[in-house]
């Protein structure tokens, strides 16, 4: 299986950070958030990784990474979006570097306190189809949210403003070599974007949907908010921060400790 992370887009969220510098490339505690989402993808096993990324300050991924020697990884291969076409557009790009073989997909703003090596596992023995991890959240409303009965997937909202459930679909997610296909035939959401949402409702109405629960926190950190949420959970694993409090009492995000 090969190893995607999305890193494009211009973090307008973060603005005015992100008029000097991609999102992805700004500290999280005492790494740069895109040394995450490549670290996820090396503790699942996973050694042959793209980076899609975009705009401005593109050539300074490669000046950080390089061929990803600090992963021990032998290369690391990169690829550009332009303009912001959302994230399925964004996966389309990975087609040829796919090449035919399962990939996992990281979103580069998604955070996580342990691996899924164990899901990433599962899915190398599922013979077709997908596969997403998600996580129990107080403000559901924020995310693409699974509707799940029965150990399946029924189908998934996007930002739904009455959620059917708190399960909310991270920013990881496993699919066959049909995803480039399923992505051929979407059209723009009223976001002008193709849905990576729209994707997984594809795979669960073929039923080839398949989930699992993601261990430990998770957060994202596209927001001012989430990015210092980020940085003190980051802080709080490490045994650097004296008192979790802040970050165990916040109640407004998803990375309440599981």
């Amino acid at each position: 299986m090969k190893g995607v992370v999305l890193a494009g887009g211009t973090g307008s969220r973060l603005f005015p950070l992100t008029k000097i510098t991609n999102k992805h490339l700004l500290p999280i505690y005492d790494r740069p958030m895109i040394y995450y989402p490549i670290q996820t993808l090396v503790d699942a096993g996973i050694r042959d990784i793209l980076i899609v990324t975009g705009g401005r300050n593109s050539g300074d991924f490669l000046r950080l990474l390089g061929n990803g020697k600090h992963f021990g990884l032998a290369h690391i291969n990169y690829t550009y979006q332009e303009g912001e076409g959302g994230i399925a557009d964004a996966l389309a790009l990975a087609e040829h570097f796919a090449d035919g073989q399962k990939i996992c997909v990281v979103l580069g703003d998604n955070i996580i306190e342990r691996d899924i090596r164990a899901a990433a596992d599962q899915f190398r023995k599922q013979p077709l189809g997908a596969h997403i991890l998600l996580k129990q959240v107080h403000d559901a409303e924020r995310f693409g949210v699974a509707e799940v009965a029965e150990g399946r997937v029924l189908g998934i909202e996007e930002k739904p403003p009455a959620p059917k459930s708190n399960f909310a679909v991270t920013g990881i997610y496993m699919y066959d070599a049909t995803v480039f296909e399923k992505i051929k035939t979407l059209v723009p959401s009223g976001r002008g974007e193709l849905e990576i949402t729209d994707v997984n409702n594809a795979y669960i109405r073929e039923g080839t949907m398949t989930f699992s629960f993601l261990d430990g926190w998770w957060t994202d950190a596209g927001t001012f908010e989430s990015l210092l949420r980020a940085a003190n959970l980051v802080a709080h694993s490490l045994g650097r921060d004296p008192d979790p409090r802040p970050i165990l009492e916040d109640s407004r995000g998803e990375a309440a400790r599981a």
